[in-house]
């Protein structure tokens, strides 16, 4: 995303929202609220609006109206151009083509974990793998509650995909403790120890 004008993912939400109908910065983040997009986009107010701003500059987005409801202040109704079609469309297809590389915390932790007792680990991972049974049930619930609702399936899929990941890490860290406890225990508490005892 690096050659886009405007890279913040946030922005892809702005254009998808006013690809619907136009809409001032205020209605579109109650609706993404209201949706639980906050769920998988990370915004605020503040980078609401700057966002907006680098849109218009950008030509994505163009100013159409001012609207006043009561004594509410004045509110800036911006509607999707040509351009800021196009350029959701590609992005779009480039999210959903190409696998980025990501940097998730626990992958880091993963990659420097042998610097931990290896006890120590598996009391840590027992911790983590009832955690995340916890969300898969949270997010199982919210599925189930939704689509009894009379929600499609569809605009859901995004939780779906959370949940299979929530699915994957509950499987490989019941893998890993299986590891420690049955094969890898004794030789890394041995490396442990002997990074602790330090340079002799």
């Amino acid at each position: 995303m690096a050659g886009r004008a405007v890279g913040n993912l946030l922005g892809l939400a702005v254009l998808s929202y006013l690809s619907q109908r136009p809409m001032h910065p205020y209605e579109l983040s109650r609706a993404m609220r209201d949706h639980g997009d906050a769920r998988s986009i990370k915004f605020s107010h503040g980078s609401l609006y700057m966002v907006f701003q680098q849109l218009a500059k950008a030509g994505f987005i163009v100013e159409q109206e001012t609207v006043r409801q009561g004594q509410r202040p004045e509110r800036t109704v911006y509607a999707l151009t040509d351009q800021g079609r196009l350029e959701m469309d590609d992005w779009l297809r480039e999210l959903v083509a190409e696998p980025a590389h990501e940097y998730p915390r626990f992958v880091a932790a993963l990659a420097l974990i042998a610097a931990l007792d290896p006890s120590e680990v598996v009391e840590l991972l027992t911790e983590r793998r009832q955690r995340l049974a916890a969300q898969q049930a949270e997010i199982r619930k919210l599925i189930d509650d939704t689509v009894a609702a009379g929600i499609h399936p569809l605009f859901l899929v995004e939780e779906e995909y959370r949940l299979a990941l929530l699915d994957a890490d509950h499987a490989f860290v019941t893998r890993f403790i299986e590891q420690i406890d049955n094969d890898w225990g004794p030789m890394w508490a041995a490396f442990h120890r002997q990074g602790e005892a330090g340079p002799s």
